[in-house]
Protein backbone atom coordinates (compact mmCIF):
# COMPACT_ATOMS: atom_id res chain seq x y z
CA UNK A 1 0.00 0.00 0.00
CA UNK A 2 1.54 3.41 -0.96
CA UNK A 3 2.22 5.78 1.88
CA UNK A 4 0.27 8.60 0.23
CA UNK A 5 1.46 12.05 -0.82
CA UNK A 6 4.84 13.02 0.64
CA UNK A 7 4.71 16.30 2.53
CA UNK A 8 6.81 18.91 0.78
CA UNK A 9 8.37 22.03 2.26
CA UNK A 10 5.47 24.50 2.47
CA UNK A 11 5.61 27.52 0.15
CA UNK A 12 6.28 30.82 1.87
CA UNK A 13 2.63 31.84 1.47
CA UNK A 14 1.61 28.98 3.75
CA UNK A 15 3.98 29.95 6.57
CA UNK A 16 2.96 32.60 9.08
CA UNK A 17 6.02 34.76 9.81
CA UNK A 18 4.10 37.50 11.67
CA UNK A 19 3.86 37.95 15.43
CA UNK A 20 0.23 37.83 16.58
CA UNK A 21 -1.31 39.06 19.82
CA UNK A 22 -3.80 36.43 20.95
CA UNK A 23 -6.48 36.84 23.60
CA UNK A 24 -7.11 33.13 24.13
CA UNK A 25 -6.36 29.53 23.23
CA UNK A 26 -9.14 27.33 21.85
CA UNK A 27 -8.80 23.56 22.25
CA UNK A 28 -10.94 21.75 19.67
CA UNK A 29 -11.74 18.08 20.16
CA UNK A 30 -14.08 15.31 19.02
CA UNK A 31 -16.11 15.01 22.22
CA UNK A 32 -17.82 12.00 23.73
CA UNK A 33 -20.79 10.96 25.87
CA UNK A 34 -20.52 11.20 29.65
CA UNK A 35 -23.48 9.06 30.65
CA UNK A 36 -26.05 6.58 29.31
CA UNK A 37 -28.49 9.31 28.29
CA UNK A 38 -25.84 10.96 26.12
CA UNK A 39 -25.03 7.97 23.95
CA UNK A 40 -27.79 8.01 21.30
CA UNK A 41 -27.83 11.82 20.85
CA UNK A 42 -24.03 11.70 20.56
CA UNK A 43 -24.18 8.93 17.95
CA UNK A 44 -26.89 10.82 16.05
CA UNK A 45 -24.49 13.73 15.72
CA UNK A 46 -21.43 11.63 14.87
CA UNK A 47 -23.27 9.56 12.25
CA UNK A 48 -25.26 12.41 10.74
CA UNK A 49 -25.39 12.03 6.96
CA UNK A 50 -24.23 8.40 6.96
CA UNK A 51 -26.60 5.68 5.80
CA UNK A 52 -26.27 3.47 8.83
CA UNK A 53 -29.11 1.04 9.61
CA UNK A 54 -30.76 1.62 13.01
CA UNK A 55 -29.68 -1.83 14.19
CA UNK A 56 -26.04 -0.97 13.47
CA UNK A 57 -26.33 2.22 15.52
CA UNK A 58 -27.95 0.26 18.34
CA UNK A 59 -25.04 -2.20 18.28
CA UNK A 60 -22.56 0.68 18.64
CA UNK A 61 -24.61 2.04 21.55
CA UNK A 62 -24.42 -1.35 23.27
CA UNK A 63 -20.63 -1.16 23.22
CA UNK A 64 -20.77 2.24 24.92
CA UNK A 65 -23.24 0.84 27.45
CA UNK A 66 -20.65 -1.71 28.55
CA UNK A 67 -18.65 1.28 29.88
CA UNK A 68 -21.58 3.04 31.51
CA UNK A 69 -22.12 5.23 28.45
CA UNK A 70 -18.95 7.19 29.25
CA UNK A 71 -16.15 7.83 26.77
CA UNK A 72 -12.77 8.64 28.34
CA UNK A 73 -12.09 11.41 25.81
CA UNK A 74 -13.66 14.29 27.74
CA UNK A 75 -11.81 13.42 30.96
CA UNK A 76 -8.54 13.20 29.01
CA UNK A 77 -9.23 16.53 27.33
CA UNK A 78 -9.95 18.20 30.67
CA UNK A 79 -6.66 16.84 32.05
CA UNK A 80 -4.80 18.10 28.97
CA UNK A 81 -6.37 21.56 29.28
CA UNK A 82 -5.40 21.73 32.95
CA UNK A 83 -1.82 20.79 32.09
CA UNK A 84 -1.74 23.33 29.24
CA UNK A 85 -3.03 26.09 31.52
CA UNK A 86 -0.23 25.35 33.99
CA UNK A 87 2.33 25.25 31.17
CA UNK A 88 1.17 28.62 29.82
CA UNK A 89 1.21 30.18 33.26
CA UNK A 90 4.72 28.88 33.99
CA UNK A 91 5.89 30.28 30.65
CA UNK A 92 4.41 33.71 31.35
CA UNK A 93 1.68 33.46 28.71
CA UNK A 94 -1.49 34.98 30.15
CA UNK A 95 -3.99 33.26 27.85
CA UNK A 96 -7.28 31.71 28.97
CA UNK A 97 -8.00 28.29 27.48
CA UNK A 98 -11.44 27.55 26.00
CA UNK A 99 -12.73 24.15 24.92
CA UNK A 100 -15.14 23.26 22.12
CA UNK A 101 -16.11 19.85 20.71
CA UNK A 102 -17.44 18.74 17.35
CA UNK A 103 -19.89 16.16 18.65
CA UNK A 104 -20.73 16.73 22.31
CA UNK A 105 -20.81 19.36 25.00
CA UNK A 106 -19.16 21.79 25.22
CA UNK A 107 -20.06 22.20 21.55
CA UNK A 108 -17.80 24.36 19.42
CA UNK A 109 -20.42 26.94 18.30
CA UNK A 110 -21.44 27.52 21.94
CA UNK A 111 -17.81 27.97 22.97
CA UNK A 112 -17.04 30.42 20.15
CA UNK A 113 -20.10 32.48 21.11
CA UNK A 114 -18.93 32.52 24.73
CA UNK A 115 -15.49 33.65 23.61
CA UNK A 116 -17.08 36.49 21.67
CA UNK A 117 -19.18 37.45 24.71
CA UNK A 118 -16.05 37.38 26.88
CA UNK A 119 -14.38 39.90 24.58
CA UNK A 120 -11.97 37.57 22.79
CA UNK A 121 -10.95 39.19 19.52
CA UNK A 122 -8.30 36.79 18.24
CA UNK A 123 -7.63 33.21 19.33
CA UNK A 124 -5.26 30.43 18.39
CA UNK A 125 -6.84 26.98 18.04
CA UNK A 126 -5.25 23.65 18.81
CA UNK A 127 -7.07 20.72 17.23
CA UNK A 128 -6.36 17.51 19.14
CA UNK A 129 -5.31 15.65 16.01
CA UNK A 130 -1.67 15.44 14.99
CA UNK A 131 -1.86 14.21 11.40
CA UNK A 132 -3.28 15.71 8.22
CA UNK A 133 -6.50 14.22 6.86
CA UNK A 134 -10.06 15.29 6.17
CA UNK A 135 -11.34 13.78 9.41
CA UNK A 136 -8.46 15.07 11.50
CA UNK A 137 -7.91 18.52 9.99
CA UNK A 138 -10.11 19.94 7.25
CA UNK A 139 -13.36 18.78 8.87
CA UNK A 140 -12.38 20.68 12.02
CA UNK A 141 -11.53 23.71 9.90
CA UNK A 142 -15.01 23.47 8.38
CA UNK A 143 -16.44 23.28 11.92
CA UNK A 144 -14.50 26.40 12.89
CA UNK A 145 -15.79 28.25 9.84
CA UNK A 146 -19.38 27.27 10.64
CA UNK A 147 -18.93 28.35 14.26
CA UNK A 148 -17.94 31.90 13.31
CA UNK A 149 -20.12 32.31 10.21
CA UNK A 150 -22.99 34.68 10.88
CA UNK A 151 -21.81 35.44 14.41
CA UNK A 152 -21.56 39.20 14.90
CA UNK A 153 -18.11 40.33 16.09
CA UNK A 154 -16.86 36.75 16.00
CA UNK A 155 -13.23 36.29 17.04
CA UNK A 156 -10.59 35.71 14.38
CA UNK A 157 -9.33 32.16 14.85
CA UNK A 158 -5.98 30.86 13.63
CA UNK A 159 -4.99 27.19 13.82
CA UNK A 160 -1.71 25.66 14.96
CA UNK A 161 0.27 23.54 12.53
CA UNK A 162 0.49 19.74 12.74
CA UNK A 163 3.01 18.51 15.28
CA UNK A 164 3.45 14.92 14.05
CA UNK A 165 7.24 15.37 13.66
CA UNK A 166 7.81 17.92 16.41
CA UNK A 167 10.46 16.83 18.95
CA UNK A 168 7.95 17.18 21.79
CA UNK A 169 5.42 14.81 20.21
CA UNK A 170 8.07 12.25 19.26
CA UNK A 171 9.51 12.31 22.78
CA UNK A 172 6.05 11.91 24.35
CA UNK A 173 5.17 8.90 22.18
CA UNK A 174 8.64 7.41 22.73
CA UNK A 175 8.24 7.77 26.47
CA UNK A 176 4.87 5.98 26.43
CA UNK A 177 6.35 3.14 24.35
CA UNK A 178 9.31 2.79 26.70
CA UNK A 179 6.88 2.54 29.62
CA UNK A 180 5.05 -0.31 27.88
CA UNK A 181 8.26 -2.21 27.13
CA UNK A 182 9.31 -1.79 30.76
CA UNK A 183 6.35 -4.01 31.73
CA UNK A 184 8.02 -6.94 29.98
CA UNK A 185 10.85 -8.95 31.53
CA UNK A 186 14.14 -7.51 30.33
CA UNK A 187 15.08 -10.68 28.45
CA UNK A 188 11.83 -10.52 26.41
CA UNK A 189 11.96 -6.90 25.27
CA UNK A 190 14.27 -7.23 22.27
CA UNK A 191 12.09 -9.95 20.75
CA UNK A 192 8.77 -8.13 21.21
CA UNK A 193 7.73 -6.39 17.98
CA UNK A 194 6.24 -2.89 18.06
CA UNK A 195 2.98 -2.16 16.25
CA UNK A 196 1.84 1.44 15.83
CA UNK A 197 -1.84 2.01 15.13
CA UNK A 198 -3.88 4.86 13.69
CA UNK A 199 -7.49 5.34 12.65
CA UNK A 200 -8.11 3.85 9.24
CA UNK A 201 -9.51 6.08 6.48
CA UNK A 202 -11.31 5.41 3.21
CA UNK A 203 -8.66 5.11 0.53
CA UNK A 204 -10.45 7.81 -1.49
CA UNK A 205 -9.94 10.19 1.45
CA UNK A 206 -6.34 9.17 2.13
CA UNK A 207 -5.35 9.91 -1.48
CA UNK A 208 -6.02 13.60 -0.87
CA UNK A 209 -3.97 13.94 2.31
CA UNK A 210 -0.43 13.43 3.65
CA UNK A 211 -1.85 11.19 6.40
CA UNK A 212 0.01 7.98 5.60
CA UNK A 213 3.34 9.64 4.89
CA UNK A 214 3.14 11.64 8.10
CA UNK A 215 2.25 8.52 10.07
CA UNK A 216 5.13 6.51 8.62
CA UNK A 217 7.53 9.36 9.35
CA UNK A 218 6.36 9.71 12.96
CA UNK A 219 6.58 5.94 13.50
CA UNK A 220 10.09 5.88 12.04
CA UNK A 221 11.21 8.75 14.28
CA UNK A 222 9.81 7.12 17.43
CA UNK A 223 11.29 3.73 16.57
CA UNK A 224 14.69 5.30 15.95
CA UNK A 225 14.61 7.24 19.21
CA UNK A 226 14.07 4.11 21.30
CA UNK A 227 16.10 1.70 19.14
CA UNK A 228 12.93 -0.32 18.76
CA UNK A 229 12.72 -3.90 17.52
CA UNK A 230 11.10 -4.36 14.08
CA UNK A 231 7.95 -2.25 13.85
CA UNK A 232 4.84 -2.03 11.69
CA UNK A 233 1.98 0.41 11.19
CA UNK A 234 -1.52 -1.05 11.41
CA UNK A 235 -4.94 0.57 11.09
CA UNK A 236 -7.95 0.27 13.37
CA UNK A 237 -11.51 1.57 13.69
CA UNK A 238 -12.75 0.94 10.14
CA UNK A 239 -16.17 2.44 9.46
CA UNK A 240 -17.75 0.41 6.67
CA UNK A 241 -20.66 2.86 6.45
CA UNK A 242 -18.55 4.80 3.94
CA UNK A 243 -18.85 1.94 1.43
CA UNK A 244 -15.26 2.29 0.26
CA UNK A 245 -12.01 0.37 0.61
CA UNK A 246 -10.16 1.37 3.77
CA UNK A 247 -6.49 1.65 4.63
CA UNK A 248 -4.85 -1.60 5.64
CA UNK A 249 -3.38 -3.74 7.15
CA UNK A 250 -5.76 -4.02 10.09
CA UNK A 251 -4.47 -4.52 13.61
CA UNK A 252 -6.01 -8.02 13.60
CA UNK A 253 -4.17 -8.98 10.41
CA UNK A 254 -0.85 -7.77 11.82
CA UNK A 255 -1.36 -9.66 15.08
CA UNK A 256 -2.11 -12.82 13.10
CA UNK A 257 1.07 -12.38 11.07
CA UNK A 258 3.18 -11.88 14.21
CA UNK A 259 1.68 -14.94 15.85
CA UNK A 260 2.49 -16.98 12.73
CA UNK A 261 6.10 -15.83 13.11
CA UNK A 262 6.10 -17.22 16.68
CA UNK A 263 6.13 -13.87 18.46
CA UNK A 264 5.18 -14.19 22.13
CA UNK A 265 4.81 -10.56 23.16
CA UNK A 266 3.78 -7.46 21.24
CA UNK A 267 3.63 -3.77 22.16
CA UNK A 268 0.86 -1.76 20.47
CA UNK A 269 1.19 2.03 20.41
CA UNK A 270 -1.81 4.09 19.19
CA UNK A 271 0.33 6.87 17.71
CA UNK A 272 -2.58 8.22 15.67
CA UNK A 273 -4.56 9.17 18.80
CA UNK A 274 -3.45 11.84 21.27
CA UNK A 275 -5.75 10.61 24.03
CA UNK A 276 -7.89 7.64 24.94
CA UNK A 277 -11.44 7.50 23.67
CA UNK A 278 -13.86 4.72 22.91
CA UNK A 279 -12.19 3.63 19.67
CA UNK A 280 -8.88 3.16 21.49
CA UNK A 281 -10.54 1.36 24.39
CA UNK A 282 -12.89 -0.85 22.38
CA UNK A 283 -10.75 -1.58 19.33
CA UNK A 284 -7.48 -2.13 21.19
CA UNK A 285 -8.06 -2.80 24.88
CA UNK A 286 -11.06 -5.05 24.23
CA UNK A 287 -11.12 -6.44 20.68
CA UNK A 288 -7.41 -6.53 19.76
CA UNK A 289 -6.43 -7.71 23.25
CA UNK A 290 -8.93 -10.56 23.00
CA UNK A 291 -7.75 -11.50 19.51
CA UNK A 292 -4.11 -11.43 20.64
CA UNK A 293 -4.89 -13.72 23.56
CA UNK A 294 -6.64 -16.19 21.24
CA UNK A 295 -3.49 -16.17 19.09
CA UNK A 296 -1.26 -16.83 22.10
CA UNK A 297 0.17 -13.30 22.10
CA UNK A 298 0.78 -11.22 25.20
CA UNK A 299 -0.29 -7.74 24.05
CA UNK A 300 0.73 -4.62 25.93
CA UNK A 301 -0.89 -1.36 24.90
CA UNK A 302 1.20 1.81 25.25
CA UNK A 303 -0.63 4.81 26.66
CA UNK A 304 -1.59 7.71 24.41
CA UNK A 305 0.40 10.93 24.91
CA UNK A 306 -2.50 12.45 26.90
CA UNK A 307 -0.98 15.08 29.19
CA UNK A 308 2.66 14.01 28.84
CA UNK A 309 4.85 17.04 29.72
CA UNK A 310 6.73 16.95 26.40
CA UNK A 311 3.47 16.92 24.44
CA UNK A 312 1.97 19.76 26.48
CA UNK A 313 5.21 21.75 26.10
CA UNK A 314 5.00 21.20 22.33
CA UNK A 315 1.57 22.83 22.18
CA UNK A 316 2.85 25.79 24.20
CA UNK A 317 5.83 26.07 21.83
CA UNK A 318 3.55 26.03 18.78
CA UNK A 319 1.55 28.86 20.36
CA UNK A 320 4.80 30.76 20.94
CA UNK A 321 5.62 30.30 17.26
CA UNK A 322 2.53 32.18 16.16
CA UNK A 323 3.23 34.99 18.64
CA UNK A 324 6.82 35.45 17.40
CA UNK A 325 8.06 37.16 14.26
CA UNK A 326 9.89 34.78 11.90
CA UNK A 327 10.11 32.03 14.55
CA UNK A 328 12.15 28.87 14.70
CA UNK A 329 9.84 26.06 13.55
CA UNK A 330 11.23 22.87 15.05
CA UNK A 331 10.72 19.53 13.32
CA UNK A 332 12.57 16.22 13.12
CA UNK A 333 13.14 13.96 10.15
CA UNK A 334 12.92 14.51 6.42
CA UNK A 335 9.77 16.58 5.90
CA UNK A 336 10.32 19.76 7.87
CA UNK A 337 7.67 21.75 9.73
CA UNK A 338 4.17 21.62 8.27
CA UNK A 339 2.30 24.66 7.01
CA UNK A 340 0.46 27.21 9.18
CA UNK A 341 -2.17 28.01 6.52
CA UNK A 342 -3.71 25.06 4.69
CA UNK A 343 -3.69 25.08 0.85
CA UNK A 344 -7.01 25.50 -0.93
CA UNK A 345 -7.39 21.81 -1.78
CA UNK A 346 -5.71 20.41 1.32
CA UNK A 347 -7.10 17.21 2.89
CA UNK A 348 -10.25 16.88 0.77
CA UNK A 349 -12.89 14.33 1.76
CA UNK A 350 -12.62 12.30 -1.45
CA UNK A 351 -16.37 12.55 -1.95
CA UNK A 352 -18.09 14.18 -4.94
CA UNK A 353 -19.00 17.85 -4.80
CA UNK A 354 -17.30 21.11 -3.97
CA UNK A 355 -15.53 21.34 -0.61
CA UNK A 356 -17.20 23.33 2.15
CA UNK A 357 -15.64 26.62 3.27
CA UNK A 358 -13.08 26.30 6.02
CA UNK A 359 -11.06 28.46 8.38
CA UNK A 360 -7.27 28.82 8.61
CA UNK A 361 -6.64 28.14 4.93
CA UNK A 362 -5.53 30.27 2.01
CA UNK A 363 -7.38 31.75 -0.93
CA UNK A 364 -5.28 33.88 -3.27
CA UNK A 365 -2.67 34.12 -0.55
CA UNK A 366 -5.11 35.41 2.09
CA UNK A 367 -6.18 33.55 5.22
CA UNK A 368 -9.91 32.75 5.14
CA UNK A 369 -12.60 33.67 5.84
Amino acid sequence: MPEGPRPAAPPLGLIDTAAHAYDAVLVVSFGGPEGPGDVMPFLDKVLEGLKLPPQAKAKIAERYAAFGGVSPINAHTRAFIGALERELETSGLDLPVYWGNRNWHPLLPDTVKRMRDDGVRRAIAYVTSTFGSYSGCRRYREDLYAAVAGLDAAPVIDKLRHGYNHPGFIEAVSSRVREAYAELPEHARAAAPLVFTAHSLPESMARHAPYQSQLHEACRLVAASIAAPPWELAYQSHNTAYGDAWLSPSIDAVLEKLAARSARDVVVAPIGFVCDHMEVVLDLDVDAKKHASELGLNMLRAATVGSHPSYVAMVRELIDERMTEDPERRALGDFGASHDFCPVNCCLSGRPGAPRPSLAGVADGVSTP
